[in-house]
This record gives C-alpha cells, sequence and structure tokens, in this order.
C-alpha cells in the first residue's frame, strides 16, 4: 500500500519535537526515536514518531521470529516495534521464571497509519489511507500544541531488589563460574523499582533525555506501557547487504574539570579490564554476525574507541558485515539475538547462570526497540539506561548491568552500577 508523502519545513526544531511529543500521546500506541543531533556514523534521520495502529502483531516468545518475519514479509511497509530480552528462550532452549512486575508483551510490532520524520530543518508526514488534507491539518495541529506540563507523580521511594551484600555474593558467584571455566564474562543486572507509583511518562522522558541526550533515545508507549530509553548502544543495523553492530563495554564518569575528564577518558581507553570486557564481546559480534555473513566480510572498523556523552564516557567497538541477497532480514535478528553486550562468552552458558542469579525477568530491558523499511533494511538499539513503566499496575522499574570478568572486583561493579542508575534515578525523583 503506498504512502502519502508530504514535506514541511520547520523553524524552530527543539519547539517542534516537543509539541510532536505531546500530540502523539492522543494515540494508543506511539514509538518516538531521536538521535539528539548525535554525529552518527550511520543514521537514517534526525528523529521518528510512528503513531495508531494500521496493523500489528504481539506474541509471547514461541516461534517469535516466525511471526515476526512472516509479518515482515506480508507487510512490506515500515514496521515499529521492540524484542524482549525473553525472546531468547525462542532462539536457545531457555527459560525466564523470575518476577515481572511490567508484563509486556514478548514481542510487538506495528505498521504506523501516521509517520513521520524529521531530516535536519524539514518534517516528512508518511500516511497511509489519507483523508483529504490530513496531513496539513496534522502539521497545523502540531505546530500549534501548547506544551502544558501536568505532574502527575505520587512520592516515589525507590527500591533494590538486589542489596549491596547480596549483590557482591552474587557476583562473587558469577567471578566463581569464570574461575572454573564455564564462562569468559555475564553480564548481571538489577533492578531499582518503586511499587503504587505514577509519573508523567512525557514529562520523566523529556528530563531524562535532557540529562542524557543520547543517540538511541526512545518514547514507547503501548496502552497503558511505556518505556522511556536513554540508550547511547546501537543493537544492530542493516543498509542494504551490510550489517553493523556496535557494542558497548567499558564505562567512566564524566567529570567537571575539562583537564580530569580528559584523563578519565584516556584512562579508560587504556584500560586492560575495560578493553578485555570489550574485545571478549566483539568476538561474540563477529561470531554471531559470521553466521549470515559472506564469507570473509565480518570485519571490526572500531576496536575500543572511547565516545563521550553528558553522563559518562563508553568505550564503544563498530562490527560490520556483508550478507547475502537471500538471508531474510529477520534471520539477521536470530542469529545475533540477544546482543552479546548484555548476555555474556559463551552465551548461552552465560544466559543461563544469570537466568539463576537474578531476581527479576529482564522482560523489554536489555531486549531492543526499532524499525524495519519497506525494503527490508532496519536499525534497532539496546534497551539500557531506561525507565518501564506500568500505568495500570503502578508499577516503576530501571535495571543496570555491569560486565563480569576474571580481573572484577564486586565493589567496583556495585559502584559502575550506582553510575549508570544515575540519570534514571535523578529523572523520576526531580520531573515534575
Amino acid at each position: 500500500m503506498q504512502r502519502t508523502v508530504r514535506t514541511f519545513s520547520i523553524e524552530n526544531i527543539s519547539n517542534f519535537k516537543q509539541n510532536l511529543l505531546s500530540w502523539s500521546q492522543q494515540f494508543e500506541t506511539a514509538i518516538w526515536l531521536d538521535s539528539n543531533n548525535y554525529e552518527q556514523q550511520y543514521s537514517s534521520f534526525d528523529s521518528a514518531l510512528a503513531v495508531e495502529e494500521f496493523t500489528s502483531i504481539k506474541t509471547d516468545y514461541h516461534q517469535a521470529f516466525d511471526k515476526l518475519k512472516e509479518y515482515q514479509t506480508i507487510t512490506k511497509d515500515y514496521i515499529f516495534g521492540y524484542i524482549s530480552y525473553d525472546v531468547k528462550n525462542d532462539v536457545e532452549q531457555l527459560s525466564s521464571k523470575n518476577f515481572d512486575g511490567l508484563d509486556f508483551a514478548d514481542l510487538f510490532f506495528f505498521q504506523p497509519q501516521k509517520l513521520l520524520f524529521i531530516k535536519e530543518n524539514t518534517i516528512e508526514f508518511h500516511y497511509l489511507k489519507m483523508v483529504d488534507n490530513e496531513i496539513e491539518s496534522d502539521f497545523e495541529t502540531i505546530c500549534q500544541t501548547e506544551l502544558v506540563e501536568v505532574s502527575s507523580k505520587t512520592d516515589i521511594k525507590i527500591k533494590l531488589r538486589i542489596h549491596k551484600d547480596e549483590y557482591h555474593q552474587k557476583v562473587t558467584k558469577v567471578l566463581e563460574h569464570i574461575h572454573r571455566g564455564d564462562i569468559y564474562e555475564a553480564n548481571f543486572c538489577q533492578e531499582f523499582y518503586a511499587e503504587n507509583s505514577t509519573i508523567n511518562p512525557i514529562e520523566v522522558y523529556k528530563h531524562l533525555n535532557q540529562i542524557s541526550e543520547p543517540p538511541f533515545a526512545t518514547l514507547l508507549k503501548m496502552e497503558h506501557q511505556y518505556a522511556l530509553c536513554a540508550s547511547p548502544e546501537r543493537y544492530i543495523r542493516k543498509e542494504g547487504g551490510k550489517i553493523i553492530s556496535q557494542p558497548i563495554k567499558g564505562t567512566a564518569k564524566r567529570l567537571v574539570s575539562a583537564i580530569d575528564d580528559a584523563k578519565i577518558a584516556s584512562d579508560l581507553s587504556r584500560d586492560s579490564k575495560e578493553r578485555a570486557e570489550n574485545v571478549m564481546i566483539v568476538d561474540l559480534v563477529r561470531n554471531d554476525l559470521s553466521k549470515t555473513a559472506k564469507k570473509g566480510s565480518v570485519k571490526v572498523e572500531e576496536l575500543c574507541k572511547v565516545y563521550s556523552f553528558k553522563q559518562v564516557h563508553q568505550m564503544i567497538s563498530t562490527v560490520v558485515s556483508e550478507i547475502e541477497k537471500n538471508i531474510h532480514p529477520v534471520e539477521v535478528l536470530r542469529s545475533t539475538f540477544p546482543m552479546g553486550s548484555m548476555t555474556g562468552a559463551p552465551k548461552v552458558s552465560a544466559m543461563k547462570i544469570i537466568e539463576n542469579l537474578e531476581q527479576t525477568k529482564r522482560g523489554l530491558y536489555s531486549g531492543t526497540v526499532g524499525y524495519f523499511t519497506p525494503n527490508g533494511d532496519f536499525d534497532f538499539n539496546v534497551i539500557i539506561r531506561s525507565i518501564l513503566y506500568n500505568e495500570e499496575k503502578k508499577y516503576i522499574s530501571y535495571s543496570v548491568g555491569g560486565a563480569i570478568t576474571a580481573k572484577s572486583s564486586p565493589e567496583k561493579e556495585y559502584e559502575e552500577c550506582l553510575l549508570k542508575a544515575k540519570a534514571m534515578r535523578f529523572a523520576l525523583l526531580n520531573s515534575e
């Protein structure tokens, strides 16, 4: 089905984005993706908004990738959605039995009736089944939308699912597995949560995004469920026959002094432990990409390069490959999921160990949100640095984790978790 396309110029991009976010909340289903003008090597647009389901698929993990493959093949249009971490159970003989306070479906994608792209100073409207002058009318409405900040926040008391002493014990158990040779590395995560609490998702998202300004920010609304995502990490992208994965391993805090900040970034780039974490995951990603790659096409474009964000410095590597024309795009996702940066190595053994030690079902956290284009290209982030919210259950959750290797110290890993959790905590407790 053909989409009707209209393009308009925008004078004030920042104000227009805020209006667009407010306008989007009238729809039951909405996904907002924002690069925050971050200079990415690979990018198709600055921001995108997909709203109003024309068709959709929602399923648990059973045969989830087969169902997605069929849906994407039949639709042959833009589809936006997410794959939760627990779709790992479709890829391997695994299970997810931990506590879940959020109840997100394991996989959800929809074909948006209304799709908008911001590219520099223009806005492109791509509409299905458009009625007369609907695009022009919506553009005018968005431009005139008033930014009304309504606080619906209750007193939020953030709790830890795993307290400090227990965290140390569990990391020690991971280290025992490493020393026995069961695994080389595991990404162990813990949940922070609040019960009987309400927030204004738009305002909290805007505050979180303002704090972090990441290149893969996302606001997901699915009826009463929300994901407010300030992710710095790309999971995987497809551009024609090229596949790009950019795992993150290695974190250091930003400092006020420019000299001290430059030094801590330089120290991160040379830190043997952090580099070892990153290289292990790069090897895992190379192996995953090789399953669908042309022989000899898997390459590391960047190894352990330090990128700076508002809250933290991150060590990022870029791994690429070329695939054959007959490889279905969903097969690339299936063969690489879940992303190595959120599991460990070897992947299956690490997933079994962390499932036993973690106390919360990951669900949407450490899964991915993104989109497919009509020609089968795609781009997906890693759902980290994110606040997940079930408005109906009044349950708020954010999780953080770190890579445990033979050189890890439980105390330092705990401190890194608190550093990663800082932005989410601040956004929740200080948004009005």
